[in-house]
């Protein structure tokens, strides 16, 4: 063993020196470079930090850097979180989202645009008018239906949920309520 390297070491290092910090990492650690002013010095980590991924080799285990426009990443060329103003789509981080595709700026990711969908109409409602079914010729009748898929902010708005339109009954007399 060299005369500055140590086997007395803290923080997970199997061998250190004064001046370079960790030269290697105790099984299973990942060994990183960080930059401490113009000085580097290795540590040793359970898991490596952001903006870098792990590598497993038989004698050492290495962060290495993540591509510029990426947070944080599983490989060097597969991100999983974007920096500020990219995108992330299929583990690349773009500056804007492919055609077909929309920008979410909640989650800054590329996804499906996705259009409004209704279900079928119900039938229509009886005859009616002023809330009463009797004592009148004409009144109005109307069918709704229910909006079963929201779109996103790219997506086809949704259509009117209730119609109505005018009807003719048969007058019929109202029949008296009874007293008691």
């Amino acid at each position: 063993v060299h005369p500055n390297v140590s086997q007395g070491c803290q923080g997970g290092c199997a061998t250190c020196s004064d001046y370079n910090g960790c030269l290697s990492c105790k099984p299973r650690l990942f060994f990183v470079l960080e930059r401490i002013g113009m000085k580097q010095i290795g540590v040793c980590l359970s898991s490596c930090p952001s903006g870098y991924y792990g590598t497993r080799y038989p004698d050492i285990n290495k962060c290495a850097k993540c591509k510029a426009d990426c947070d944080t990443c599983f490989t060097r060329n597969f991100c999983t979180k974007c920096k500020s103003g990219f995108y992330l789509y299929s583990g690349k981080c773009l500056e804007k989202c492919p055609d077909g595709l929309e920008a979410n700026n909640h989650t800054m990711e590329c996804t499906s645009i996705v259009h409004c969908e209704a279900s079928e109409w119900s039938p229509w409602s009886p005859c009616t008018k002023k809330g009463k079914t009797c004592g009148f010729k004409r009144g109005n009748e109307v069918r709704v239906r229910e909006i079963v898929q929201h779109p996103s902010a790219r997506g086809n708005p949704c259509p009117a949920t209730s119609e109505s339109r005018k009807c003719v009954v048969q007058r019929k007399r109202c029949q008296k309520e009874g007293k008691g």
